[in-house]
């Protein structure tokens, strides 16, 4: 991984010119030590690392990341102002292609061969006195100007998974030629014509009601792609004026199960309109649409949520659509608030910069968190470690500590000296 991530780093463009003091350090030193900060969950690594090279003539971020010189954190900063997270997407795909090659992604598999691609915005950076060119801008009603930055961050979900796969992010950012704002929709199009040829060929899409619009259902139509997606009542009058129509005709279908989940019986009540229009125009894009209720042993509705869909529903998979439909929630529970509160510190500002520095660091944060995950699934090493310090706050406090005090010749040095201090034999 840190030998493919190397490569990737070794193509980022160069916007020194001249000569200076930023001229002994490489911009693979700069990339490879600001994924490091990110990848220990330490924002002190660098400094440590600094002191043992001092004291020892070595360091970690030498031995485990291959980082020949330390630049100092301002150094870091002005380097990679000037390099577009754009830069990151062959790691992206390298991934994926992997993941797909060694069939890691048929556990994610549903509705048949369907992977899961769920799709929503997250805030990053927020201020108002720190900018560059590339923040979004809202006008408070105080007249005060609110600078941000966003990005939409699609990840592969299953219901069946606890863990995500993060994709590469698009970020939301004023797009050159344009005088309007950026926004989710454009992004995640963005991100579409980029991406989709680069996606598994079966691949359902997952998002809020924001993405259920004509023009967008329309596109991943015509890009051969599936979608079920959150609609709701006040945001779409046309449709549910059908659905009621066909309520009165008796043409709604309802279906109810009940499910034991350990604690109590739930019922699920599941109503499906079949080719209602999206919206109120001649040339209206004709959906599916299915509800679901469930109700606990009191009469009480518990939870209740709509979808649109072009997937054709019965009795005989509605369950199946409604579980893929909800398991959109993930991209904000298991991805988005990880990288939030897990020790990633997303929304930390790391370096604002005045070009790139801040979507290149966010992307570089999420990079981290997908090797995270690989190693989890693929590292037996790694893996035994996580599944004896199940508490992620308790191996990276472990693993920060470590690499303070003791310079390891190599991460499966590291790795087998945890795995000794905790009595847990090493596999061959």
């Amino acid at each position: 991984m840190i030998e493919r991530i190397r490569q990737v780093f070794e193509t980022l463009p160069d916007g020194r010119s001249g000569t200076g003091v930023y001229q002994k350090y490489s911009m693979v030193d700069a990339a490879l030590s600001a994924f490091s900060v990110f990848f220990m969950q330490s924002p002190s690594f660098l400094d440590h690392q600094r002191t043992m090279q001092k004291e020892r003539g070595k360091n970690n971020a030498q031995s485990l990341f291959g980082v020949y010189q330390i630049p100092s954190d301002n150094q870091i900063r002005n380097l990679l102002d000037a390099v577009s997270p754009d830069a990151l997407w062959p790691l992206y795909r390298w991934v994926l292609q992997a993941l797909e090659a060694q069939g890691k992604l048929k556990e994610f598999q549903v509705l048949g061969d369907s992977v899961l691609v769920a799709l929503d915005r997250v805030e990053y950076f927020s201020s108002q006195k720190i900018h560059c060119a590339c923040c979004s801008t809202k006008t408070l009603k105080n007249g005060a100007i609110h600078y941000a930055h966003s990005a939409v961050t699609p990840v592969i979900v299953s219901p069946h998974q606890a863990d995500v796969i993060p994709l590469a992010p698009e970020f939301i950012a004023p797009q050159d030629g344009s005088d309007k704002q950026d926004y989710e929709l454009a992004a995640a199009r963005r991100w579409l014509e980029r991406e989709g040829g680069h996606l598994p060929a079966n691949v359902t899409f997952l998002g809020d009601d924001l993405y259920c619009k004509q023009p967008f259902c329309e596109y991943l139509k015509q890009q051969g792609r599936h979608f079920i997606l959150v609609c709701k009542p006040e945001s779409h009058k046309t449709l549910y004026e059908w659905v009621e129509d066909f309520q009165r005709l008796g043409q709604v279908e309802v279906i109810e199960k009940r499910r034991w989940t350990g604690k109590q019986r739930l019922t699920e009540r599941y109503r499906i309109a079949q080719q209602v229009p999206l919206r109120d125009s001649d040339d209206a894009l004709l959906v599916n649409w299915c509800e679901i209720e469930v109700i606990d042993e009191q009469g009480h509705i518990v939870y209740r949520n709509a979808f649109a869909t072009d997937y054709a529903l019965g009795a005989h998979n509605v369950a199946d659509i409604v579980s893929a439909g909800r398991t959109r929630w993930k991209i904000e529970n298991e991805n988005n608030n990880t990288l939030k509160t897990k020790g990633y510190n997303f929304a930390h500002n790391f370096g604002h910069g005045k070009k790139h520095l801040a979507a290149l660091l966010a992307s570089l944060i999420i990079l981290a968190f997908l090797v995270h995950t690989l190693l989890q699934w693929f590292d037996q090493c790694y893996r035994l470690l996580r599944e004896e310090l199940s508490s992620r706050k308790t191996f990276f406090n472990d693993l920060r500590a470590l690499t303070r005090y003791f310079c390891f010749d190599s991460w499966q040095h590291l790795m087998e000296f945890m795995l000794d201090g905790l009595n847990i034999p090493i596999p061959h």
